[in-house]
Order: C-alpha cells, then sequence, then structure tokens
C-alpha cells in the first residue's frame, strides 16, 4: 500500500552571513526528517542573514505567516529545524503567537532537530517553552557580550562600528603592525584587525572647522548653518553627509 507524503513548508534561517553553511544544514537536516515521518518538502522560505529577535526584517516568515493565513499554501505541514530557528523572540508569547496561527489554520509546525514532539502532552508543552525561553535569553546574553566588548574597544581607542563620521577615514590597522586605509564599503577581514579614525580630506575638515565655528562663534543654529552650507557662493564643497553631519553635531 502506498503512502501519499504530506506536502509540508520548510523555514530555514541563520543569524550572519558568516555562516555559509548553516542554512545547508538545515536543509540536510529536515529533509532527512521529512523522509523519515512521511513528509515531501514542496516549499520553501529562508531568511538567511536575518535576526531572530523581530520579524519586521524577516521577509520569508512574513511570506509564509501570509500564505498560511490566507489559505494560499500547498502544504499542511512547516518543517523548521529547531525553536531558536523560528526565533528568538524576547517575548515567548511572540513566538507561540506565529504558531498558534498557523495552526489554527490548518497548517502545524514540527522542530525536526528538538528532542520532543510538538503536541499538546505537557511535557513536550514544557520542554518547548523552556526551549523558547533558552532562545531568548541566548540574544540577552550575547547582547550584553557584544555591547562589553565594543564599549572595551572604544576605550582603547578603536573605531566599532558604522562608516566614519564626516571629515574622517577609516585606518585599518594589523596585528603586524601594517596599516591600510579602508574605503567606503570596505571593512576589517581577520579579527585581528582593528580601526581607527583619521582626519580625511582637507576640503571636508575645512568645512568642519567652519561649522565648528559657525556654532560656537556665530551662535547658528544647524538650520541656518546648513542653509549657508547649501549655498553656492560659499564655495564649500557639500553632500547629503555633510547636511547629516551638521545636524547631528547639536
Amino acid at each position: 500500500m502506498t503512502v501519499t507524503p504530506i506536502p509540508a513548508a520548510q523555514y530555514l534561517r541563520m543569524s550572519t552571513e558568516d555562516q555559509p553553511n548553516s542554512i545547508a544544514m538545515q536543509r540536510d537536516a529536515i529533509q532527512r526528517y521529512a523522509d523519515a515521518h512521511g513528509y515531501e518538502v514542496v516549499a520553501t522560505y529562508s531568511d538567511p542573514g536575518k535576526s531572530g529577535l523581530y520579524i519586521k526584517n524577516r521577509i520569508g516568515l512574513r511570506n509564509l505567516l501570509l500564505d498560511v493565513l490566507t489559505r494560499n499554501a500547498r502544504f499542511r505541514s512547516i518543517l523548521v529545524y529547531d525553536v531558536s530557528r523560528w526565533g528568538r523572540f524576547q517575548d515567548t508569547d511572540e513566538s507561540a503567537h506565529y504558531e498558534f496561527l498557523c495552526r489554527r489554520a490548518g497548517v502545524e509546525v514540527q522542530y525536526c532537530a528538538e528532542e520532543f514532539e510538538n503536541d499538546t502532552k505537557l511535557q513536550n508543552a514544557i520542554m518547548k517553552t523552556l526551549k523558547r525561553t533558552m532562545a531568548a535569553e541566548y540574544s540577552r546574553q550575547l547582547s550584553r557580550y557584544i555591547s562589553a566588548a565594543h564599549k572595551r574597544m572604544a576605550q582603547k581607542g578603536y573605531h566599532v562600528g558604522g562608516i566614519a563620521p564626516y571629515g574622517l577615514r577609516r585606518l585599518l590597522i594589523r596585528a603586524n603592525g601594517d596599516k591600510q586605509l579602508l574605503g567606503r564599503g570596505e571593512s576589517k577581514v581577520l579579527r585581528s584587525d582593528h580601526a581607527v579614525l583619521v582626519p580625511g580630506p582637507e576640503s571636508e575638515l575645512a568645512c568642519v572647522r567652519m561649522i565648528f565655528n559657525l556654532a560656537s562663534y556665530r551662535n547658528h543654529s544647524p538650520h541656518v548653518i546648513a542653509e549657508k552650507l547649501n549655498r553656492p557662493v560659499d564655495h564649500i564643497p557639500t553632500t547629503l553627509r555633510g547636511i547629516l553631519f551638521v545636524c547631528n553635531v547639536f
């Protein structure tokens, strides 16, 4: 007797782009689970390089929920590697809410790498709640670690991220002492590399000095300074970054 496989969608997510094997690993694990439990993967939704803290930037999960709730889904189950791939929502009720929406629409969610069955049994419900809490706590701890590390690097005089402000440039300092000026969009490769901010072109420095002069000695408002920078007769090289810089100084 031939058993018709259950059509299922797989949802894949990894937090950062420097995890090249994560999506492939999840896909392989889900396929093994599908083969062993009678599922056929007919649709894929993915969020590569997306944090599990929020849903607003996770187009894959949003499209998945949209298809389920509008009854456009060609599947009856959703296969996810584990609870943390579904999300690391700081409010665990949010994670449960999205799963409930799927279940109410007749689409079950299965976590392929978890040791519990996603059913209504008390012990499994407790384990799933615990895993959701652990996933949220991991993100909270990681955020604290990253903040502390950034603070230590800043105290040492290093630039800890983002583009250089107007009038400044990023200088890469390698572990062996070599230095390299970084262009827009370039970043360090090795963890042992660090970046510091150094003065930029003289034209930008002159613009910055003028801004502080107008603010400090002439008591001009940011709006007045921005208008002055936009006047062609002043021959001041203005860019959108320059205007933003003016507005952010005060």
